[in-house]
């Protein structure tokens, strides 16, 4: 079987802004907060994304010796990266509204669309090796979201209805021929 827990990076000055993410730091009360759960996972292996909060979210807990894994990198933002989502929607409403209702639309006219992000999460997933013990994987919030998607079948559209706060988890699950997603225990 295959478990693969993943975390959602701390809260940065774009996760409070409503932004679309440059490559930033955690917020100071974000890293006093990822510090605060230090010990409460005992993953066999830890994976991030190349950005810096899952770095700093890794070290944070305490992971200084995590992979560096590409896939799990952040949607591109395109010409959108350090963008807040109102001013977006007062400068080009109608560009916002495609990002969010068409799958196939891209952020910014150059970042990746939410389609191809699934498409992406769901190749990395069908090649991940089965390994012993619980692997970890600190990524982004729209990473998680295109899992969730991708394991559970579910259309495209339903993208935007699953939250991912900072510094949740969400466990997947596999016996080697379907992924499921398992709800987590209460500790």
């Amino acid at each position: 079987m295959i478990r693969l827990t993943l975390l959602c990076h701390g809260a940065t000055e774009a996760t409070r802004a409503a932004a679309f993410p440059r490559d930033e730091p955690l917020e100071p009360r974000a890293l006093a907060a990822t510090r605060a759960l230090r010990g409460t996972l005992s993953p066999a292996r830890v994976r991030v994304s190349p950005a810096l909060r899952t770095r700093q979210t890794a070290e944070a807990l305490g992971f200084d010796g995590a992979t560096v894994d590409p896939a799990l990198r952040d949607r591109d933002p395109g010409g959108w990266a350090g963008a807040s989502l109102a001013r977006l929607i007062a400068r080009d409403p109608a560009a916002i509204e495609a990002f969010l209702t068409d799958p196939r639309a891209r952020p910014g006219g150059d970042g990746d669309s939410t389609a191809g992000l699934v498409a992406r999460l769901g190749d990395w997933l069908g090649r991940l090796p089965p390994e012993p013990g619980q692997t970890l994987a600190i990524t982004h919030a729209d990473v998680m979201r295109a899992l969730v998607i991708h394991v559970l079948g579910a259309p495209l559209a339903a993208f935007g209805r699953v939250d991912v706060p900072p510094l949740t988890t969400l466990e997947l699950v596999s016996d080697g021929r379907r992924w499921l997603w398992r709800a987590a225990r209460a500790s």
